[in-house]
């Protein structure tokens, strides 16, 4: 696994093509092995800049925070 830090929100296209947004946490276990949690927002966007408005609302995300999919 690569120690490349993890952005915290992914904005993807679902199976059914509908854009998702996934809040990622990173947390670092005794050795400093980054363990990556990943939730799934029941929320559904039309694009993905709305998804990129939520998390700025509700999670308080910045530029450069987002990864896409």
């Amino acid at each position: 696994m690569s120690r490349t830090p993890v952005r915290p929100f992914l904005i993807a296209k679902d199976a059914e093509g509908r854009v998702r947004l996934t809040v990622r946490e990173t947390r670092y276990n005794s050795q400093n092995y980054p363990i990556v949690t990943a939730t799934m927002q029941d929320e559904i966007f039309t694009t993905a800049t709305a998804a990129r408005a939520f998390a700025k609302e509700h999670f308080g995300a910045e530029p450069g925070q987002f990864a896409a999919k």
